[in-house]
């Protein structure tokens, strides 16, 4: 096992200047601090976030360099890995553009736009990076304003970033957000902690590393992400992780012709077996049904389905339990007018598997497309 450091710059930063204010384009500001858990971005901008807080590097800052090159000469010591990550994803041009030494930067080294500010800073950074004998990797956002040809880069906005750099000849690691982001919820809404998106199983199982139009050559693998700012404990990671890993796995390591789902859920199991005797935590959402909503006129219709082959779906709107007694889930059950709740449980033979689903109706309505 190798270990590939991040050190993410120049957004990300928040830690960074609440020690040293000093790096930022506004350091008599007073406003720089770690806001653990209080919005300081706005993702609602239909393109780039902007900062509702200075959270970026100045690149027109000497002291930026000076620092990152102490910084990257400690990191490059503790890790033998060849590549360093320096992300420069979500990184806000909103301070940039406010700062008249960014533009001074702009008009010295006849940079166009902020992409290009941003791909000065990687530039320079990855000088360091290479004098201390390491790679540069970061996320697909570097891309924007241009790139040096030892770059690396991890494509985590779909794989369409990744297929362009690997045809140009840059080194890619997929990590699309739609198939190996695994702290997005795995099962129902009412099951899960909230989050703002679904990864399933059986969409993380369709992960292809090398998807069409890649240049095989300079795919160097992919990756799975657990991001933990929901994640507070060790148990719940081991519940995002199992068993979204073993999909990951099989498609990396795995010829694609030889990937076989329903062979891949037996498995699975087998593995749940294990991980029951090794206390071992994991979702079980797999036999959980999918919830689908849709509306005609003034009527709703709840369409169920489910991951794996073999299970009956059984359901209620008068808010008792469901069992395999109750009539057999076969097509979209009109949601009566006066139901509160329904719940939704999955057998296998005469043995419940799921877990029992309660859904308020309001909430349901909600769920329309």
């Amino acid at each position: 096992i190798q270990v590939m450091p991040e050190i993410d710059v120049p957004g990300h930063s928040s830690a960074i200047l609440a020690a040293y204010p000093e790096l930022s384009c506004f350091p008599e500001s007073g406003a720089h601090a770690v806001r653990t858990g209080a919005p300081f971005m706005d993702w609602n901008t239909g393109g780039r976030p902007a900062a509702i807080y200075e959270n970026t590097l100045c690149p027109s800052n000497e002291k930026v360099y000076d620092f990152l090159d102490k910084l990257m000469t400690e990191v490059a010591s503790l890790f033998p890995f060849e590549y360093i990550h320096t992300g420069g994803d979500e990184a806000p041009y909103t301070f940039w553009e406010k700062s008249p030494d960014v533009k001074k930067l702009m008009q010295r080294e006849g940079i166009k736009d902020m992409a290009g500010v941003q791909s000065y800073f990687g530039k320079r950074l990855e000088r360091i990076i290479l004098s201390k004998g390491k790679k540069m990797m970061g996320w697909d956002e570097i891309l924007e304003g241009g790139i040096t040809p030892t770059t690396a880069l991890m494509s985590w906005r779909g794989v369409n970033y990744g297929i362009e750099a690997s045809k140009s000849g840059h080194y890619v690691v997929m990590s699309p957000t739609n198939y190996v982001y695994i702290d997005y919820m795995q099962g129902d809404i009412s099951t899960e902690p909230r989050v703002y998106a679904s990864l399933r199983l059986n969409q993380t199982y369709k992960f292809d590393p090398i998807p069409e139009g890649a240049d095989a050559n300079y795919i160097l693998g992919g990756q799975a992400n657990l991001w933990t700012e929901q994640v507070y404990n060790i148990r719940q990671a081991e519940y995002m992780t199992w068993p979204r890993g073993f999909a990951v796995s099989e498609s990396l390591w795995s010829p694609k012709e030889r990937k076989d789902w329903d062979q891949f859920v037996l498995k699975t199991e087998n593995h749940f077996v294990r991980f029951d005797y090794a206390k071992t935590k994991y979702s079980p959402a797999i036999y959980d049904p999918i919830v689908r909503v849709t509306r005609d006129s003034e009527q709703y219709f709840v369409e169920l389905t489910t991951e794996i082959s073999g299970l009956d779906i059984y359901t209620s709107f008068d808010s008792s339990t469901p069992d395999n007694f109750y009539p057999r889930y076969a097509k979209p059950q009109l949601i009566p007018k006066d139901a509160v709740m329904m719940r939704i449980i999955t057998y296998r033979g005469d043995t419940p598997i799921g877990r029992l689903l309660s859904i308020p109706v309001e909430d349901l309505k909600k769920r329309v497309r």
